[in-house]
């Protein structure tokens, strides 16, 4: 899974696979990732609205500059994504606490969002997982939250991403929203599905944002 956020004055914006490089986004982009579950509800204003069921997110807060508070978020939930988590098993009362890791698949877009100064980077967990049967962080920073069922606007469009592109589809999303009396709940999201090597025309990059139902 792949998605990506950055903070700028103007509001919350995302930016992650374009700038995430090395052998652990390589070994990630590189396995077949499933997209989160939703079904569009309709087309309104060049946005497409769509209805996303309850997702798990495995996040961590990052200090620091937009690219490298990304790339520390990215290979902090890699980590946890290839097995740094922990399985508690009681063996018995007196056998200790065993530590199993568990690989999890990923999913695309990977999330990132300015947050107080610090940057949200979030991975969407695989459909059917929940709380209960996702194996807890080995790190602390890592958390897992459930996110509720949402009707989200999103913008679609192709290009790399530099931040001034970024803000500038933020305000087009928003302005499409306005034109056609939808009312956002949330800061916009910037989510990038391809791995760096894509060729720009390839790549799809989407703007999203929650609405009220």
């Amino acid at each position: 899974m792949l998605a990506g956020m950055s903070h700028f004055p103007v509001r919350k914006v995302l930016v992650a696979s374009g700038v995430v490089v090395g052998a652990v986004a390589a070994r990630l982009l590189l396995r077949k990732t499933e997209e989160p579950p939703f079904t569009v509800l309709r087309t309104q204003g060049g946005l497409e609205i769509r209805r996303y069921e309850p997702q798990v997110r495995a996040e961590t807060l990052v200090d620091g500059e937009q690219i490298p508070a990304l790339n520390t978020g990215f290979h902090r939930l890699a980590g946890y994504i290839f097995g740094g988590n922990v399985r508690r098993q009681q063996l018995g009362m007196t056998a200790p606490v065993s530590q199993q890791g568990e690989k999890i698949a990923m999913t695309a877009p990977v999330g990132t969002q300015a947050e107080d100064g610090r940057w949200r980077v979030s991975f969407i967990m695989p459909a059917g997982r929940t709380l209960e049967t996702l194996p807890a962080p080995s790190d602390p920073r890592v958390v897992l939250r459930v996110v509720p069922a949402r009707t989200v606007a999103v913008l679609r469009f192709s290009g790399w991403v530099r931040p001034d592109i970024a803000v500038a589809r933020q305000r087009e999303a928003r302005a499409r929203l306005a034109q056609h009396g939808l009312t956002a709940v949330s800061e916009p999201v910037l989510a990038q599905y391809d791995p760096p090597w894509r060729l720009p025309f390839l790549k799809r990059n989407e703007i999203l944002i929650d609405l009220v139902d």
